[in-house]
Formats: structure tokens, sequence, C-alpha cells
């Protein structure tokens, strides 16, 4: 009998700091794929800000964890979703967030892009398609 891996999605829809929401997905993230779960990231609303550039967080006195997302492709965390939608709304655009790559083993291990920016309606698709979605 062989076993169906199941698919994770975790949906991001907050801001990266007031509260410990965007720090615990990332958190439960890092924690399922060394697991070796099928995971992926989704980031819409207010969650867009996760994944921006500068991160400076001394004067509200948390720790910066946006450096962490650079690590997800170690992780085999490939696909991340970016709703357009969301972006265009803060007046974001691609360029403003991480440049975040994973490493494509069959490919002579080049680099490849993680992010996927998806309208509105695919990231309903991009939900879904998962077997079960975080909601962070």
């Amino acid at each position: 009998m062989s076993e169906t891996i199941k698919k994770f999605l975790y949906l991001n829809r907050r801001a990266p700091y007031g509260s410990i929401y965007a720090w615990e997905s990332l958190e439960v993230v890092l924690i399922g794929a060394a697991f070796d779960q099928d995971v992926s990231l989704a980031f819409m609303e207010d969650g867009v800000y996760q994944l921006t550039k500068g991160h400076d967080t001394g004067d509200i006195g948390m720790k910066n964890f946006s450096p962490t997302y650079a690590a997800l492709g170690d992780y085999e965390v490939k696909q991340i979703f970016v709703e357009r939608e969301s972006l265009e709304e803060r007046g974001l655009t691609l360029d403003d967030l991480q440049h975040l790559t994973w490493e494509d083993e069959d490919d002579d291990y080049a680099e490849k892009d993680s992010i996927r920016l998806v309208s509105r309606a695919e990231m309903a698709a991009v939900m879904d398609e998962a077997d079960t979605v975080f909601s962070f």
C-alpha cells in the first residue's frame, strides 16, 4: 500500500510584527519541511509585508526573523505564492520582495525562483488544491 503525500499550505495574512502569527507560521513551516512534508506558503493581504526587503525591528524590540525566509529553499520549500492584488493594493511590486530561491538537483543545482505571483482567482485554486490549509 503506497502512502499518499498530503499537501500542506500555510496561508499568511498578517503583518510580520505586532503579533506572533508570522513567526509561528515560519517555525511550523520549517518543522514540517524538516520532516519531509509537502509544504508551500501563500501570502496575501498584509501577509505580503512578511516577504519585503529591509525589515528594521530595532525600534519595536522584536527579533527580525525575515532573513530566515532565505533558508526555505534548503528545506525543499519550493512554492511560495504571493497574491498580486494584495501587493498592488499596498503599493508593492515583486521587486520589493526578498529574492527567494531553491536549488534544482535535477537541473545541475540551478537556482530557481520560489516566489510565484498569482492572481486572487489563482490563489483560491491553490488553496483548493491543498489537503490542509493552516491560516496565520
